[in-house]
């Protein structure tokens, strides 16, 4: 039990867990852009169209390309979405990374090393 314990409290597993969940959440967010904004407004354009609705009958199959379709657009906003987040996301940690640090103060060694250094430089 306390290697159980140990393995769920560890910071990558909760920090896997809240990315599976913030995903799901991203996910209807963005299956819901793309059903009921992007797809009524691609139908508009293409003369009312309704993807949904699109199906082929071979026998007693019925094939709904259409729903394939709605997959494949919105599969291509969520990679759109997550390209410009992360995109956005590494702009921000540059710009930690880029903001100059002071230099770290000498070790009583190092400053050991530059007295005897400087000594010898005297000497000769």
């Amino acid at each position: 039990m306390k290697d159980l314990r140990a393995f769920l409290l560890r910071g990558n597993v909760l920090d896997l867990a809240v990315a599976v969940i913030i995903g799901a959440a991203f996910g209807a967010i963005v299956t819901s852009l793309v059903n009921d904004i992007i797809m009524p407004l691609i139908g508009i354009l293409l003369g009312g169209i309704d993807f949904t609705a699109l199906s082929v009958q071979v026998g007693d199959a019925t094939i709904t390309y259409g729903l394939f379709i709605q997959a494949i657009i919105n599969f291509i906003v969520i990679g759109v979405t997550v390209f410009f987040v992360v995109k956005y996301a590494g702009r921000l940690f540059d710009e930690k990374e880029a903001a100059p640090a002071a230099p770290p103060e000498p070790s009583a060694e190092e400053k050991l090393l530059t007295e005897i250094r400087d000594l010898l430089k005297e000497r000769s």
